[in-house]
């Protein structure tokens, strides 16, 4: 998509700190816990997260006790995606990304990508919904468990074109294709099926198993771990998918262009997000129009 925060700004919104939107625990030895803190907002990624989040991360990565790191949200889902309200109002982007047509879907994909660079393994804890932004982010964690009933998808792809184009990689064509065609999202049963999440668990289950699982990877040694994550991702780089999500960037920023995304961004302006939103939703009978 491009940068919905900037297109809507709202002067009057209020500027929030790192500490404002992420909590940070240990919960067990060798382990860091990131809780994104937005849940009145379905932990909506602005400026601030993104960036805290991604710094988060590095500490971690360099932090001798640390050995694996995961990422959840607080409340009801793990993310809803980019936030649409003008929230990135008064704050710069977290990072540095050359400027130019495409500069937001760029700048979020290098983002999340460089999560594959960190040494040591991420692990995304997804429950509720993880929609667009949000699923950018679980894709690029190293390894995915999620609940039963979670629902993942890009219900953008119904006003626009994505930042991140993961799906065909992850999911296999046939089901990339549907989800592009519709905006519909998956179960956490059928992210597993369809081979984007590692695992499903029933929703009040899911810590405990993350926790389980992140606890058998501090028995390995990091030095090991962290040149076999690099064995899984260099092969899939040998196949393209650096370079296949990075030209996605190019579709995303022509999209921006199209006669449909210039007409939402209307409706945002006279009937307000929720209202774009739920007109958007409306005929599918979907997101909005059944989670008010």
């Amino acid at each position: 998509m491009s940068d919905y925060g900037e297109n809507t700004k709202n002067p009057e919104a209020k500027k929030v700190s790192a500490e404002d939107v992420l909590l940070i625990d240990d919960p067990i030895p060798g382990v860091r816990r990131l809780t994104m803190n937005r849940p009145e907002k379905r932990n909506s990624l602005i400026h601030p997260l993104r960036g805290a989040i991604l710094k988060a991360l590095q500490d971690a990565d360099t932090d001798p006790d640390i050995k694996v790191s995961i990422i959840r949200g607080a409340g009801p889902s793990f993310s809803a995606g980019y936030d649409l309200s003008g929230a990135n109002a008064g704050h710069e982007l977290p990072f540095f990304t050359a400027e130019g047509e495409g500069q937001w879907p760029r700048h979020v994909t290098e983002g999340w990508m460089s999560i594959w660079d960190l040494a040591k393994p991420v692990i995304a804890q997804v429950h509720g919904y993880c929609l667009a932004g949000g699923s950018e982010l679980a894709t690029c964690c190293d390894l995915v468990y999620i609940a039963e009933d979670a629902q993942m998808g890009y219900p953008a792809t119904r006003f626009g074109v994505p930042d991140m184009h993961f799906h065909t990689w992850f999911l296999g064509m046939r089901r990339a294709m549907e989800m592009m065609m519709t905006g519909d999202s998956i179960t956490g049963i059928e992210a597993v099926a369809e081979g984007w999440a590692n695992r499903a668990f029933p929703a009040e289950q899911l810590e405990e198993e993350v926790l389980a699982i992140a606890e058998r990877i501090t028995k390995t040694p990091t030095d090991l771990t962290q040149l076999n994550k690099r064995v899984v991702h260099r092969q899939m780089e040998i196949m393209g998918i650096r370079t296949g999500i990075r030209a996605g960037t190019e579709l995303c920023s022509l999209g921006i262009h199209t006669e449909s995304m210039q007409e939402f961004l209307g409706q945002i302006k006279d009937k307000g997000l929720t209202g774009a939103l739920s007109e958007r939703d409306g005929k599918y009978g979907d997101y909005r129009t059944t989670d008010s």
